[in-house]
């Protein structure tokens, strides 16, 4: 007789930090909850992502304002500049890995205070609709479920069609770099190659970012685009515009590497190649089992509630997170996860509840940093006509900057509609952005309007007052 498959009320693949999220909530409503992981719990964010790379991105920082200590009168008797900084890339790498590692921890304690089960291995549906689980010492278990989930996230995407791509890393590999490259080229302008690229900048290396466009950031309004893209230039970052990677090859001798580019143009001698071309759903399920239906981007399809195509007779699936690919933000992927459990498992009150998808606030740490909500320009024109659309823009020196003979741009947008003005988008470059963006971010969520923008007196002197004294 075959043994007794095990139940649960809620099961969730994918241990990153929307999983994490759903899973802890289920379990809070007294729902027996299991969580699957393939890798380390925290996903993406926590391992590989946004948390190891706003690490490097202080550090980055930081070197960049100690050069300016000169100039504020300190530490005079010792020239500090980029010919004189050092950085003790291994010693970092090892305080910035063990941090990672206490957070996963941090995961794993949670989950188990909230007495959700835990087990590590890959998850895949079967023929019968359960899912089979292959643990890591090889063995494998079979589980069914009342409601899955499935928020198994993303993988780098990899330019496999270019002779000698495997010579090269992509931005999960950076934070296994065990030393800093004195000369790297980056490829991709997207939030993830703009950040890189500023990290190894501001640490010293010799650094170059290929880009199939003019610009950076073309997801972005093009203030941003244009912004970080002529300050990177400035600043002595090498841009190689209208641009792709014909071949790489590597020296066997000296592992250099040489890089050459659609234009004909050679990037000799680098120490380090990163591949920052974006990411793909973590698929490989079975999904084609249970009748889980993909889009041309291979990413699961869901509706407003997060319910898949799914048709099984005593299961229901769904998906959020970097697999739906609607928003790829962690914050909105536990925002989702929540709300998905809060309407499966809470109270009569969360019955129809779901993640809202729309004016969600978004940051980039570039040097300087950015932030974004709401629409572009191109996009508030094409859905609501220029004629309706008033926008107020300001370009400025911060104060930090008037000690100092370099400057960094500081540029706000604010795009308003309609006779009322209400506030539809709103773009901000310089120091402290992603400070800034999370208030104002609730403001534009309540519909605020130009008016509700000027009646809030400023806090004088910081960066953030333009944006409530703009004429």
């Amino acid at each position: 007789m075959p043994p007794t498959l095990k139940h649960y009320n809620y099961l969730v693949i994918g241990g990153g930090s929307g999983g994490v999220a759903s899973a802890r909530r289920a379990a809070s409503y007294g729902a027996k909850t299991l969580i699957i992981e393939g890798n380390r719990f925290g996903g993406t964010c926590v391992n590989v992502g946004c948390v190891p790379k706003k690490v490097m991105w202080y550090a980055s920082d930081l070197a960049t304002r100690v050069q300016q200590a000169n100039e504020y009168g300190l530490y005079q008797g010792v020239k500090l500049d980029s010919k004189t900084l050092t950085f003790n890339w291994e010693q970092f790498k090892s305080k910035r890995d063990a941090y990672v590692e206490r957070l996963n921890g941090i995961y794993e304690r949670n989950l188990t205070r909230e007495k959700v089960d835990m087990i590590k291995g890959w998850a895949s549906f079967n023929k019968a609709g359960n899912v089979e689980v292959k643990k890591h010492d090889g063995t494998i278990e079979e589980f069914t479920s009342d409601h899955i989930l499935i928020a198994t996230g993303g993988k780098p995407i990899l330019p496999v069609n270019t002779p000698g791509y495997e010579y090269g890393i992509t931005s999960d590999g950076f934070f296994e770099l065990p030393t800093q490259p004195e000369k790297v080229v980056v490829v991709g302008a997207g939030y993830i190659g703009v950040e890189l690229t500023g990290v190894f900048h501001g640490l010293g290396s010799e650094t170059h970012l290929v880009i199939r466009g003019q610009t950076v950031l073309r997801k972005f309004d093009d203030l941003i685009q244009e912004t970080i893209t002529d300050h990177y230039i400035n600043e002595g970052i090498n841009i190689h515009k209208g641009s792709t990677v014909s071949k790489v090859e590597k020296n066997p001798t000296t592992k250099k590497l040489t890089i050459t580019l659609s234009t004909g143009e050679i990037i000799e001698d680098a120490d380090q190649l990163v591949w920052t071309m974006g990411r793909r759903t973590f698929l490989g399920l079975g999904l084609e089992n249970v009748g889980v239906e993909l889009n041309s981007k291979e990413q699961i399809v869901v509706d407003e509630y997060q319910n898949t195509t799914a048709k099984l007779p005593n299961s229901k699936i769904y998906s959020l997170g970097d697999v739906v690919g609607d928003v790829e933000l962690t914050p909105m992927a536990i925002n989702a996860g929540r709300k998905l459990s809060n309407r499966l498992f809470g109270p009569e009150k969360f019955k129809n509840q779901k993640a809202d998808y729309t004016n969600v606030p978004s940051v980039v740490f570039s040097h300087p940093e950015v932030g974004s909500i709401g629409l572009s320009e191109k996009d508030a024109i094409a859905k609501y006509g220029r004629d309706n659309l008033k926008i107020y823009n300001s370009s400025f020196t911060a104060m930090y900057f008037a000690m100092l003979e370099h400057k960094s741009p500081t540029r706000y947008k604010l795009i308003c509609e309609g006779p009322n003005e209400k506030v539809v988008g709103l773009h901000i470059i310089g120091d402290s952005s992603a400070e800034i963006l999370q208030g104002f971010g609730v403001a534009i969520k309540m519909g605020a309007t130009k008016q509700d923008f000027d009646n809030c007196i400023a806090i004088h002197p910081t960066s953030a007052e333009e944006l409530v004294t703009l004429t």
